[in-house]
């Protein structure tokens, strides 16, 4: 296990090498520049050879790119164009707040998909079945940004309720984080509900028309013991790795639910760092994004085998 380990962290330097390469340059086709956006209406061009020289921009682009990550290897992601602050404080407080709104949504997700999975298989074809189908279905069609619009609207509405739009942090006020967190968990929440889901009721259903459970149910095993210990646990493989690769997609993908909610977190920063072109800011979250993503399945990888002894790694 420990080689296995070691052979997928060393994999994370080409992947990450070229994960660079691409959001690099994929930010120097961004129409406009920064120094435009800095000066605006007082341009000059002495003013803005100034600034160019000031930023790094005066060099060529493969020049730049060394630059960048020279700076990178050392942990050094720059710092913004706009503010002159140094990025990689700012990506990781950013980050924690991201990620309590993906493990918030996560564990919706799991409370609300795995029992509805688990009756679904059990009642096979069955009213609550395609009740649970029909759920799913919509949880997997239906956009977060127009789901949350609509939450807001009716909850406004309805309800006279207005959801806080100043974030607080959990170490100093953990009610008042929870009040502007619930939400846009539950929101996302059911979004991955619908994916894991379908996961769950077609991996039950393929485990419990196994042998191995014919024979537990023969010998007298009582049903929960034959759900919840044989054939989850046999099945939960799939779902594993459809939850670890939806966490990854929530921590790059929250940019539409952070913005509706004004939550200050990792994806509303890259937001406002493409709209003001300012590229230390894009090109490191989006780098720090790729190695969690890439952390996160050598972890569910790793998971694999404590859930099911059989599965080893050389």
């Amino acid at each position: 296990m420990r080689d296995y380990i070691l052979r997928r962290l060393l994999l994370l330097i080409p992947v990450l090498l070229g994960i660079s390469l691409c959001v690099f340059f994929v930010m120097q086709l961004v129409p406009g520049d920064v120094v435009s956006g800095i000066l605006g209406i007082e341009q000059t061009p002495e003013l803005r050879a100034m600034w160019e020289a000031k930023l790094g921009l005066d060099k060529p682009t493969i020049a730049q790119y060394f630059t960048w990550i020279g700076k990178i290897l050392r942990l050094d992601f720059g710092e913004s164009f706009r503010t002159g602050a140094p990025v990689f404080p700012e990506i990781l407080r950013r980050f924690r707040i991201t990620a309590e709104l993906t493990l918030l949504a996560c564990f919706f997700s799991l409370v609300i998909a795995l029992p509805l999975g688990i009756l679904s298989a059990l009642k096979h074809n069955r009213p609550a079945d395609k009740i649970v189908r029909v759920l799913a279905l919509l949880g997997v069609s239906v956009p977060t940004f127009a789901s949350a619009t609509l939450v807001i609207l009716l909850l406004s509405k309805l309800f006279n309720y207005f959801t806080p739009v100043k974030y607080v942090d959990p170490l100093e006020n953990l009610g008042g984080n929870l009040e502007i967190m619930i939400l846009p968990a539950f929101i996302m929440g059911m979004a991955m509900a619908g994916s894991v889901m379908r996961m769950t009721r077609s991996s039950i259903l393929e485990v419990l028309r196994q042998d191995y459970i014919k024979a537990v149910r023969a010998k007298g095993a009582p049903e929960r013991v034959t759900i919840f210990r044989h054939a989850l646990r046999n099945g939960c493989i799939p779902i594993i790795t459809l939850v670890g690769m939806q966490m990854g997609s929530l921590l790059g993908g929250m940019v539409v639910i952070e913005q509706i909610f004004s939550i200050p977190g990792l994806g509303q920063f890259v937001l406002t760092g493409i709209t003001q072109r300012d590229y230390p800011v894009v090109q490191g979250s989006v780098l720090f994004i790729a190695f969690i993503y890439v952390m996160i399945n050598l972890l569910v990888d790793v998971l694999y085998t404590y859930v099911d002894p059989r599965i080893q790694y050389d």
